[in-house]
């Protein structure tokens, strides 16, 4: 298990530079230049080179590119240009904005996920079935920003249950919750279905009926417990896509997490807060990635690691 890990560790190294040259790359490929938004449209173009030299972006690209690295050696993933604070920090302020959307996201889609998934396969061909099976349907279906606006409509324009915006209290984190997790909900809740429609056919849960066992220990014990590894496997990725999936649900709602100040640095052309806050969405969901392969083998003992 320590071997499997720490060589898992190890390919995400590369991996990640790869993220971070494609990132460094693509953001200078975006229309717009730093030195002039910090300079001023008024400002002549001496004062506006001036102010590239500083930054270093008159530098060859694969210089800067080295620099940067460089940096990520120590830790320092530069300087915001519009916050005019290190990236660092600003990152560590959103990140657990963002890690609270994406855990309450995924929480509500794999409650409902599963659940519709599980009664759907039990229930199979019944009402119940269908319903479910239409709402994963419609989970996956609906664009996120329409169904944002249709929550906001709904529950705090209509019903003025819930806040439209901002962050602070549960009620804010409720809108961007379902809304981020009803897509997850209708992929889960599919798998979950076919998962379990699979395994409720198997020969030992045949017999584990024909011995006369209660219901619900078949459903759980001997079928869910055994259909449960794919379906893991989609809710940590779930998680791990929320990371970035949240700037739909961050910025219609205006929450203040790592996406949508992602977003925020990409209408300033601040280079180095982009390449540092995709940097760690990549990081975050490699290492998800690793932790659920890690799962795998205390949900089935079967599974081995070498």
């Amino acid at each position: 298990m320590h071997r499997y890990v720490l060589r898992r560790i190890l390919q995400m190294v590369p991996v990640l530079l790869i993220v971070s040259f494609i990132v460094f790359v693509s953001v200078r490929m975006i229309p717009g230049d730093p030195a002039r938004m910090i300079a001023g449209l008024e400002a002549s173009e001496e004062v506006v080179q001036n102010i590239r030299q500083q930054l270093g972006l008159d530098q060859p690209i694969l210089t800067q590119y080295v620099r940067f690295l460089q940096g990520l050696l120590t830790g320092d993933l530069g300087t915001s240009l519009y916050f005019k604070t290190p990236v660092f920090t600003e990152l560590a302020t959103r990140l657990p904005n963002t890690l609270k959307l994406a855990f309450s996201g995924t929480l509500f889609a794999a409650l409902i996920g599963v659940t519709g998934g599980i009664l759907s396969a039990v229930y199979r061909g019944s009402i119940l079935d269908n319903v479910a099976i239409i709402f994963s349907l419609a989970g996956v279906s609906m664009p996120s920003f329409w169904l944002a606006l249709l929550f906001i409509q709904l529950f705090s324009v209509k019903l003025g249950w819930l806040p439209s915006s901002g962050s602070g209290t549960w009620q804010h984190l409720v809108l961007p919750a379902l809304t981020l997790g009803m897509y997850g909900a209708g992929r889960i809740a599919r798998l979950t279905r076919s998962s379990m429609l699979e395994v409720l056919s198997a020969d030992y849960v045949r017999t584990a009926r024909a011995k006369g066992l209660a219901n619900y220990i078949v459903i759980y014990k001997h079928a869910f417990m055994s259909a449960i590894i794919p379906v893991v496997t989609v809710i940590g990725l779930e998680f791990g896509g929320f990371l970035g999936k949240a700037v739909i649900a961050e910025t219609v709602f205006a929450w203040p997490g790592v996406a949508r100040l992602i977003v925020e640095a990409v209408l300033q052309r601040d280079f180095p807060l982009i390449q540092g806050g995709v940097l760690w969405l990549a990081f975050g969901f490699t290492l998800i990635n690793l932790v659920v392969d890690v799962l795998y083998g205390f949900l089935d003992p079967r599974i081995r690691y070498s």
